[in-house]
């Protein structure tokens, strides 16, 4: 999925908006659990594909056309009322035509929000919206708070993909109900949100409600989102999924990011910005309380990891950089994207946090994804159940209460003005917070430094007064044997036999032998 589409649509030119007269249906009783069993009875029924075909006059749309569309705030579902939240619906288009309906829950019963030609300006699109069809339908929604009409805070589009602001209102990273078969032999299945149900919220209520029916060819699903926006936008989703068959991968509260460069990653740095990445690094808090940080990097192959782990406590995308200087971008604003971190509710038992990282070249395309694997591999005619609350903002995450990675540098290793015996490859590793800026100068700290393969030499800790934080730098001798998989590195600080920060892991591809000798 492309995010330079998402944010347009979601942004300025965002489309559409629900009526506050727009109910189109009879109103129908309505429960999660009974959402519950129209998942189950999907599952054991043969997958019907979504609707995507569009009318003549809105397939021919280009994008001038699709930013030509304004909606109508006034036309905003509870719009002018006295409740806290107003729902605007995007509008179908060539990029997003699948087919979604929407539904209000009232007191108990639900009625379908229909379309209606004047809920949008369409402007210099030329679209006569009175010959669209009454039941057109809709691409999805976004969340507005009373009083801020031009901001939205949550936004549900395209497949199962949805995003939120925290306090710097910036969209970044998204997230999707469900990942299935990412980064297996077959192709990766998008499953897709077909049906929304939002409860009208009490008046003065800081939470929005929203039931969704989830369909794919391989799963059927009911979520039920909590929606409270804030500083740090927190959804408490749980979520109850019926397979229709063995899956080889589900992926429970994937995160879907960019990492295109950054100052640990300048294989295709050739903009005039030092910096492009909605994310960073995935940080992660295993089942036994460790806390560990990988930073994110664009191979120059696909690449995956897997994380085995118990019962964890959280994970995550996140954006630790927020200086405007590491970017440069006055547009894109990187440095003000939020983090996403996922906290599982109840014990998810063995499974394992994995990572795909995809090759780009584009700032435009998301490369990154990071989900929870269960070991049981899904089986036709389960139920699986998962709770988990999602926290997206500047301070997302829980915070480990050690020292955490700041930066992470790398470059030919040795010493400047020397002849190199062997090619090393050199890595700088900055950590800030915990304990470290207390430190003395002169304290005993230590870099423990471990490799899945070569030699480790040249390994320091010094303090690094201008962050108030500390320096791990070491060297990575190769073995010699030509063997180009990626090397697996690990990292912390400790003093007295104390860990003093969290733990940095990464992976290094070594050149070939012949580029390993031009650099010497």
């Amino acid at each position: 999925m492309q995010r330079r589409r998402f944010l347009g649509a979601a942004g300025s030119a965002a489309v559409l908006g629900a009526g506050k007269a727009a109910s189109a249906s009879t109103a129908l009783p309505f429960d999660h659990a009974g959402l519950k069993v129209r998942a189950r009875a999907l599952a054991a029924a043969p997958w019907q594909p979504p609707t995507t075909v569009l009318p003549p006059d809105v397939a021919r749309f280009g994008e001038d056309d699709v930013r030509a569309i304004r909606f109508r705030g006034e036309r905003a579902l509870w719009a002018g009322s006295d409740l806290g939240f107003e729902v605007r619906l995007f509008h179908r288009t060539p990029a997003f035509p699948r087919k979604v309906r929407i539904f209000e829950i009232v007191a108990g019963q639900t009625r379908e929000l229909g379309y209606v030609p004047d809920m949008f300006d369409y402007g210099r699109s030329g679209l006569d919206g009175t010959r669209l069809p009454a039941d057109f339908g809709f691409a999805g929604f976004r969340i507005g708070l009373r009083g801020e009409p031009r901001q939205d805070r949550v936004a549900f589009l395209g497949a199962s993909f949805f995003r939120a602001v925290g306090a710097s209102r910036q969209y970044g990273l998204s997230a999707r109900a469900l990942a299935v078969d990412t980064a297996v032999s077959r192709d990766e299945e998008f499953p897709d949100f077909t049906e929304f149900y939002l409860e009208r919220p009490a008046p003065g209520a800081r939470t929005l409600v929203v039931h969704a029916l989830l369909d794919a060819p391989s799963v059927a699903g009911a979520y039920r989102f909590a929606i409270t926006p804030g500083d740090t936008t927190v959804m408490d989703i749980d979520a109850a999924l019926y397979p229709r068959r063995e899956m080889d991968r589900l992926g429970i509260a994937p995160c879907t990011s960019m990492f295109l460069s950054g100052e640990n990653d300048r294989r295709v740095a050739r903009d005039w910005r030092p910096e492009l990445h909605d994310s960073d690094g995935l940080s992660m808090q295993t089942g036994s309380g460790e806390w560990i940080w990988r930073p994110l990097q664009n191979p120059a192959t696909l690449r995956f990891n897997a994380f085995a782990d118990q019962n964890p406590r959280g994970f995550g995308l996140l954006q630790r950089d927020r200086q405007f200087e590491s970017y440069q971008d006055d547009a894109a604003a990187y440095e003000r994207r939020p983090s996403l971190w996922v906290e599982p509710k109840g014990g998810w038992g063995r499974g394992q946090v994995q990572l795909v990282e995809i090759p780009t070249v584009d700032e435009t395309a998301d490369n990154v994804v990071v989900f929870w694997s269960p070991s049981d591999r899904p089986r036709g005619g389960q139920e699986l159940v998962f709770g988990y609350r999602l926290h997206w903002g500047t301070d997302a995450s829980a915070a480990p209460p050690l020292g955490r990675c700041r930066a992470t540098r790398s470059g030919i290793g040795g010493t400047p003005g020397q002849p190199r015996a062997a090619f090393s490859w050199r890595f700088a590793v900055d950590f800030v917070g915990g304990d470290l800026g207390s430190l003395s100068p002169a304290a005993a700290v230590e870099a423990l430094v471990t490799a899945s393969r070569g030699r480790i030499e040249r390994v320091s800790a010094r303090p690094l007064p201008a962050i108030r934080g500390w320096r791990a730098l070491f060297d990575v001798v190769p073995p010699a044997d030509g063997n180009l998989e990626p090397i697996g590195l690990r990292l912390f600080l400790r003093a007295e036999g104390r860990a003093l920060t969290e733990t940095w892991i990464s992976e290094w591809a070594p050149p070939s032998l012949a580029q390993r000798q031009a650099l010497l």
